[in-house]
C-alpha cells in the first residue's frame, strides 16, 4: 500500500517539525518544493530517531541525479533550494529509520512544501 503524507504545507518561515513514525514503511520518498522565490534560499534537511527522542542527521538521502553507469548513488543530508523548484529524494531502502523529522530552515522568502511518500509491504502488494 502506497500512502502520501503533505508534511509541510505552504509553509513562509522554518518550520519546528515533530516526529513522524516511519514503522512498517518499506520504502519512503521525500518531495520538496520552493515556490514564490525572490531572494535567499531553503535548507532541507532529515534528522532520525530509534525511539522518537534521540535524534541524528540522516545522510543516506538517496539525492535525483543523474550518475553514469559507473558511478555508485549520490547520498546526501539534504539540500539548498536557491530559486523555485521541485527535488526528489529517497531513503535508502536498508535502514528506514522508526522515526523521523523534515525541516525546512527558511532564509528571507519563498513558500515551501514537503511531501513524504511511503510504501507499506513488499512491491508486489503496493
Amino acid at each position: 500500500m502506497r500512502k502520501p503524507y503533505h508534511i509541510l504545507e505552504d509553509a513562509v518561515a522554518t518550520n519546528t517539525p515533530a516526529g513522524i513514525s516511519l514503522k512498517g514503511v518499506k520504502r519512503a520518498t521525500v518531495f520538496i518544493k520552493r515556490s514564490d522565490h525572490s531572494a535567499g534560499s531553503s535548507v532541507f534537511s532529515v534528522t532520525v530517531s530509534p525511539d522518537n527522542s534521540n535524534y541524528a542527521t540522516y545522510n543516506k538521502l538517496i539525492s535525483n541525479v543523474a550518475n553514469a553507469n559507473t558511478e555508485t548513488l549520490t547520498r546526501v543530508s539534504g539540500s539548498t533550494l536557491s530559486d523555485n523548484g521541485v527535488e526528489m529524494y529517497s531513503f535508502s531502502p536498508e535502514d528506514i529509520p522508526a522515526y523521523a523529522k523534515f525541516l525546512m530552515t527558511i532564509d528571507t522568502d519563498g513558500t515551501n512544501n514537503i511531501w513524504l511518500i511511503c510504501d507499506y509491504g513488499e512491491p508486489s502488494s503496493i
